[in-house]
């Protein structure tokens, strides 16, 4: 059974191990520079949920969200500003084609709907114009292009307020 588990000093290291295949270490960031950031964006007063992709007891990728914008973020993207974010995926290059990125979105999408920080309008994520794996995948939830980059990344939200595949 797929399920998401937090990320603590007792798991860290079994997801410090996964990675993608080195043809996709450009379109997502490792997860030890995954676990920094969520670590400085919940320093800085900002709001990130740091997730173990489990199938029963095996680690097969990392998914992580936020909310909002910390403190240090300059640059942040408009559509950022008191809306969730699904800032990482990344299913280990071995588990790779299994569907486990599709449960792990279902369970982002739950877990977003309880509403951890508070009711938001969207949920956003951004990525590499080339990945088209990712634009279909998100596409297929609903997720739609705004028009809008991330740095050089396209992002693409999801109205919260409509029912989506996971449900």
């Amino acid at each position: 059974m797929i399920r998401l588990e937090k990320i603590t000093g007792k798991n860290v290291w079994d997801f410090l191990k996964l990675e993608v295949d080195e043809s996709q270490k450009n379109f997502v960031a490792s997860n030890d520079v995954s676990i920094i950031e969520a670590y400085t964006a919940i320093t800085g007063n900002g709001y990130a949920f740091p997730f173990g992709i489990y199938d029963d007891a095996l680690p097969v990728g990392f998914v992580m969200l936020g909310f909002d914008v910390d403190d240090y973020w300059d640059d942040a993207p408009d559509i950022a500003k008191g809306n969730y974010n699904l800032w990482r995926l990344m299913i280990d290059k071995n588990q790779q084609g299994k569907g486990y990125g599709r449960e792990a979105i279902k369970l982002a999408l739950d877990f977003i709907h309880t509403y951890p920080c508070g009711k938001a309008e969207k949920c956003w994520l951004s990525y590499e114009p080339e990945n088209e794996t990712a634009r279909k995948l998100y596409k297929s939830f609903g997720f739609i292009e705004t028009g809008e980059l991330d740095g050089e990344e396209i992002i693409a939200a999801l109205n919260l307020n409509l029912s989506y595949e996971g449900e």
